[in-house]
């Protein structure tokens, strides 16, 4: 017997959805139809945050309880209106990710069962030299989105002084994510060295709140600034995008103003429509102006203390130092970073 669907019209496209009335999101009963109509209901915002950046997938096709299929390669079948772009991941390898380029592609991919949609931090016209650098303020036990709130303003203040406008929304979770549009002149590993360095400065100003330590153990009951999201092939969720999580949160572009009393809690599947009709994408400046790395790369060379560890799935990197958790350290393993 054939699935029950309907097609919708999304930007010239037919979209069809399949199995339209399947419950995604049990504890509101949300349902599938309802993550595709969510995505074309703030289409603009969550276009501006995904256009032409190869793009990861995180799909639960039988709803957010069940098991998650992280996609970064994108099925070879799809409709001929849907791009791809070629990327190399820290192996070696290349895979051809999903190209965003209109919002009918988010609803096709709603369709498959795509809640989170997960950006690379570069544009399709050049994989290797980011656009966007990117603070994730990631809140350890012991503290929560109030401390991750305050981290935030520091960084602001950080930015601030170096002439740099960042644009904060929600994790979905507990964090909070920082954007800023960078001069796409500068790879990978220097994107990343000024993003270690910007954390680094937010914990000398605070150090009884944030950290830079990347060993949890280290971390005690402070904000840790993840300095490595700016690798290659490691992504934040999108503005705009669902979570996968029974009450259907979404990642929530906010003004300053508004990350001073907001809540995440405040931001879901059923109330961002209704907030994005009526203030449409606070977030509609971020690519006026591109900044400059300079300075902070600067900072970075002059402070000495040089590199820190990289993930666990990436070979071992020039200058880093030994990528071993300190309280399984030996004498010869020198300092962890």
């Amino acid at each position: 017997m054939a699935s029950p669907f309907i097609e919708l019209e999304v930007g010239g496209r037919t979209v069809k959805v399949t199995n339209p009335d399947k419950v995604y999101f049990p504890e509101i009963g949300a349902t599938k139809r309802e993550l595709v109509e969510y995505y074309v209901s703030v289409g603009e915002g969550a276009l501006r945050a995904l256009r032409d950046r190869p793009t990861h997938l995180k799909r639960h096709p039988d709803g957010v309880l069940n098991d998650a299929i992280y996609q970064k390669r994108f099925p070879a079948r799809h409709p001929e209106w849907i791009q791809t772009v070629t990327v190399r991941f820290p192996s070696g390898r290349t895979a051809d990710a999903l190209r965003v380029t209109g919002v009918a592609d988010l609803a096709y991919c709603a369709n498959l069962g795509t809640i989170d949609f997960h950006p690379w931090q570069v544009r399709a016209g050049d994989v290797e030299h980011p656009d966007e650098l990117r603070i994730d303020i990631d809140p350890q036990p012991g503290t929560g989105f109030a401390q991750a709130r305050e981290v935030a303003f520091l960084a602001r203040e950080v930015l601030g002084e170096l002439g740099m406008t960042g644009f904060p929304k929600t994790s979905g979770s507990r964090g909070i994510h920082i954007g800023v549009r960078i001069e796409p002149r500068w790879d990978f590993t220097q994107v990343r060295y000024g993003a270690i360095t910007l954390a680094r400065e937010i914990e000398r100003r605070a150090p009884r709140l944030a950290t830079t330590a990347w060993w949890k153990e280290e971390r005690g009951e402070r904000v840790f600034i993840d300095f490595n999201q700016n690798l290659r092939d490691r992504t934040v969720v999108a503005a705009y995008s669902v979570r996968a999580r029974p009450h259907a949160p979404v990642s929530a572009p906010l003004t300053w103003e508004e990350l001073e009393d907001a809540e995440p809690g405040d931001f879901d599947i059923r109330t961002m429509p209704a907030r994005f009709a009526k203030v449409g994408d606070v977030h509609a400046a971020i690519d006026d102006r591109a900044y400059s790395m300079e300075t902070l790369i600067e900072w970075y060379e002059r402070d000495g203390r040089g590199d820190m560890p990289y993930p666990p799935n990436y070979p071992k990197m020039p200058g880093e130092p030994k990528r071993v958790q300190p309280s399984k350290a030996r004498p010869e393993d020198g300092a962890s970073g």
